[in-house]
C-alpha cells in the first residue's frame, strides 16, 4: 500500500505471521481463518481494524471488518474456499465518521450548542457508497435534511446521536488514509485429506499368499477389500522400483545376501532401470495403473514413497556420476549413520556443479508418477537432502496438480522437523512413536496444536514403521497395541501404522535395537490376509468413527481434561459445528485403573447445569452424567471409551 502522509494508523503484530510473512501457514478447503493484530493511532479518535483478502488468482481484495477484543487488539475472519495460496493483510484507520458521531454525541448529552458540528458530519453522510440500501439511502436523506435546517435542530440531535446511524457507520466504514500490515501474508490451501487421513502400509512383494511367492501389484489389488473394509484411506508401499544387485543386504541387513534374498527395496535401481521404472516381478506399468484405479474405486488413494538414493548398479551411477560424492581413492561414498552401514545405498551428492540438471531430474521423477496418478508421497528421509530443494520442488509439483500432498518421514531434530513442514511438507511422522507417559502425551500434543507449530506442521501420527519398533511394543500384551492405535486415532486426524506386523502383534526385536528381527525391510514375508483380530477390530472401528464423527477429523481442536490418575487420560474434541467427542483411554495394561473425570458442561459449550448425554460409540451403551466430576473405571480387557456427546 502507498504511504500516505496524512495516515495516522499503524498495523502490527499480526498473527498468524510464520517469520513475518516468510512461510505459509496451512489450510484445507473450508477453513477458516482467524488473524489477530494491533490497530492503534495516536489521540483519543476512533479506530477500527479490518481485513483483506484474496486467492492468488482473483484480482480484486475482499475486505472484511474486524472486532475489537480489547488493548488496540483485533481480530477478524475468513474462509479458505479453493485450493492455492491465498493473501491477507491487517487493516487499521482513524474512523472519522465514528470519532464525528463519538464527539457530537458527549457534546449534545452535557446540552453545549451543536450546529456547526452538525454541520461537520455532512461530508460523512454524502460519501456512503452507492451499495447502501434504499431504507438506509431515506434515513440519510432525513439526517442530511436535519442537520442543514436551524428548524429541524432538535430532530437533527436525535438523529446524529442514532443507533441506525452509528450502524450504517459500523457497516460503510470511513477507511481515509488507510494503513495496512507491511507485508500480504500468505495461507496455502490443501484438499481435506491433508488434514485428515488414515493411512495403511505393506510390502507389495508381501502380498501373496502363497508360502515362497513373490507378491506382485495383482496381489496387492486382492486385498485393496480388505483394506478398505478397515476403514483406511491411504494405502503406501515402500519403494516399488528395481532393487540392485550389487551390495544386496541379506535377511536381517547381512552385509552379504546369499541365493534368493530380495535385497532392501529403498536400494533403488538396477539393470532393469531406476526410479521410473516398476519391480520386474511387481508387475508392469499396466498393473500399476489397474491398481491406482481400483484402489481409487474404492476410496483408497495409493502412496508411493519418493526415495531420493541410488543402489550401485542405477542407471544414473554411470550416466552421471557428478550426482555422486567421489572419494579420493576412486570410490563412492555410500549411505552411513554410525554405527549403521548401507553399502546397497549410494546418497545424492546435492553440492554438485550440475546441481539444476540433477535438480530438474528429481522433479522428473515426481511428475512421472503423478502422471499416472499418484497424489500422495512419502518421502524417504527428507532431513537428509537440502531444505531449499524440498522448497522448489514442492512447489513446482503444486504448479502441475495441486492435489499432490507430501509426507515427510523426518525422525529428527524438532526444528528442522518443523523447517519442513514450513517449506511445504504436507504432512509429517512425529514423535508419538516414543510418547507413552500421560504427561508426555499431554505436553507434546499441546507443543503440535499451540503456537507458530500449529499453523505450519501437520503431525501423522505412526506407533510403528518397518524401521522403528519402539521399546513400548516390544514384548508388549494386546492391552499396548490397542490403545496405542487408538490414541494414534483419537489424538491426531492423521495416522497411519506399519500393518500387518501390527495386527499380528509381531514384536520380537534385534538385540538392544528399536528394530524388527526378520525385518520386513530385508525379506518377503507370508502374511494371513485372511485373519482377523482384536487390532484389526480396533481398526475398523475407530476408523468408522473417524470417518463419521468430524471433532476427530482434525488435530488443534483437543482440550485435555484433569483425571485424578496418572495411568488414565482423557480429552475432548470438538468441531465447532456440533460435534463433540469424549475419549478415555487406560494407559496400564496389566491393572484396572479407576479416576474422577473433571468435565463440566460449559466445557462442552453446554449450560451450567446440564446433565451430560453420552454414547460410547462402540458399544452403542449411553449414559447420563450429573454435575462436573465423574468416575471412570477402565479395565485390560475394555482399556478405552470413545463417547458421542449426545446433547
Amino acid at each position: 500500500m502507498k504511504l500516505q502522509g496524512q495516515t495516522r494508523a499503524v498495523v502490527r503484530d499480526v498473527w498468524p505471521a510464520i517469520e513475518n510473512g516468510r512461510y505459509a501457514i496451512k489450510r484445507v478447503v473450508g477453513e477458516q481463518v482467524a488473524v489477530w493484530f494491533d490497530a492503534l493511532s495516536d489521540g483519543h479518535d476512533v479506530v477500527r481494524g479490518g481485513l483483506r483478502y484474496k486467492h492468488e488468482t482473483e484480482k480484486k481484495w475482499t475486505t472484511a471488518n474486524a472486532d475489537s477484543i480489547g488493548s488496540d487488539r483485533w481480530q477478524a475472519f475468513f474462509t479458505v474456499e479453493k485450493q492455492g495460496t491465498y493473501l491477507y493483510e491487517a487493516l487499521g484507520w482513524v474512523d472519522y465518521a465514528l470519532t464525528w458521531q463519538h464527539g457530537i454525541t458527549k457534546k449534545i448529552d452535557v446540552g453545549l450548542d451543536v450546529k456547526v458540528e452538525l454541520l461537520e458530519g455532512l461530508p460523512f453522510l454524502k460519501s456512503l457508497p452507492k451499495q447502501i440500501t434504499k431504507d438506509e439511502k431515506k434515513f440519510i436523506s432525513e439526517c442530511t435534511k436535519a442537520f442543514e435546517s436551524d428548524k429541524k435542530y432538535d430532530e437533527a440531535l436525535m438523529l446524529a446521536k442514532s443507533e441506525k446511524l452509528h450502524q450504517i457507520f459500523l457497516t460503510y466504514p470511513s477507511q481515509s488514509f488507510l494503513a495496512s500490515s507491511e507485508i500480504s501474508l500468505r495461507v496455502y490451501v490443501d484438499r481435506e485429506k491433508a488434514a485428515f487421513s488414515t493411512w495403511y502400509e505393506f510390502f507389495p512383494r508381501s502380498a501373496a499368499s502363497v508360502a515362497g511367492k513373490h507378491g506382485t501389484l495383482q496381489d496387492c489389488i486382492k486385498q485393496l477389500p480388505r483394506v478398505a473394509e478397515m476403514g483406511f484411506d491411504t494405502l503406501y508401499f515402500p519403494p516399488i522400483h528395481p532393487i540392485g544387485e550389487i551390495n544386496r543386504k541379506g535377511k536381517n541387513n547381512a552385509t552379504d545376501a546369499s541365493a534368493g534374498d530380495v535385497g532392501s527395496c529403498w536400494g533403488i535401481g538396477s539393470k532393469h532401470g531406476g526410479h521410473t521404472v516398476i519391480h520386474p516381478e511387481l508387475g508392469t506399468l499396466n498393473d500399476f495403473k489397474q491398481l491406482v484405479e481400483t484402489a481409487n474405486e474404492l476410496g483408497i488413494e495409493i502412496a508411493l514413497d519418493y526415495a531420493l538414493q541410488f543402489a550401485p548398479d542405477h542407471p544414473w551411477v554411470k550416466e552421471h556420476p557428478e550426482w555422486l560424492k567421489q572419494r579420493p581413492d576412486g570410490s563412492i561414498q555410500y549411505a552411513e549413520n554410525p554405527p549403521k552401514k548401507y553399502q546397497d545405498i549410494y546418497p545424492v551428492y546435492f553440492e554438485t556443479a550440475d546441481w539444476k540438471n540433477l535438480w530438474n531430474a528429481l522433479l522428473d521423477v515426481a511428475l512421472f508418477w503423478v502422471e499416472h496418478g499418484i497424489r500422495v508421497f512419502r518421502v524417504d528421509n527428507p532431513h537428509t537432502k537440502p531444505i531449499l530443494f524440498w522448497e522448489w520442488l514442492i512447489t513446482e509439483v503444486k504448479k502441475k496438480n495441486a492435489d499432490v500432498l507430501f509426507l515427510a518421514e523426518a525422525f529428527t531434530t524438532p526444528k528442522v522437523m518443523q523447517e519442513l513442514g514450513k517449506v511445504g511438507f504436507t504432512q509429517s511422522y512425529s514423535y508419538y512413536t516414543w510418547r507413552n507417559t500421560k504427561h508426555e502425551l499431554v505436553e507434546y500434543m499441546n507443543e503440535l496444536t499451540q503456537g507458530a507449530m500449529s499453523e505450519t506442521f501437520r503431525p501423522n501420527f505412526w506407533p510403528n514403521t518397518p524401521d522403528i519398533l519402539p521399546w513400548s511394543l516390544q514384548n508388549a500384551n494386546e492391552h499396548t497395541y490397542l490403545t496405542r492405535y487408538f490414541l494414534a486415532a483419537t489424538l491426531s486426524s492423521n495416522v497411519g501404522v506399519y500393518g500387518p506386523v501390527y495386527e499380528f502383534m509381531e514384536h520380537r526385536a534385534m538385540a538392544g535395537k528399536e528394530e524388527y528381527y526378520d525385518s520386513e525391510k530385508y525379506e518377503v514375508r507370508l502374511w494371513d490376509w485372511k485373519k482377523k483380530t482384536r487390532i484389526t477390530e480396533l481398526y475398523t472401528a475407530v476408523n468408522k468413527a473417524r470417518k463419521e464423527l468430524p471433532a476427530l477429523q482434525r488435530t488443534n481442536n483437543i482440550r485435555f481434561c484433569h483425571i485424578e490418575n496418572d495411568q488414565m487420560i482423557a480429552y475432548i474434541k470438538q468441531d465447532g459445528k456440533g460435534s463433540r467427542v469424549l475419549c478415555v483411554c487406560s494407559l496400564d495394561s496389566n491393572n484396572t485403573q479407576s479416576g474422577l473425570l473433571q468435565l463440566s458442561p460449559p466445557m462442552l459449550g453446554l449450560p451450567e447445569g446440564s446433565a451430560l448425554q453420552l454414547q460410547d460409540v462402540f458399544t452403542g451403551q449411553t449414559f447420563q452424567w450429573q454435575g462436573d466430576a465423574h468416575f471412570v473405571k477402565l479395565d485390560p480387557s475394555q482399556p478405552y471409551h470413545l463417547f458421542l456427546v449426545m446433547n
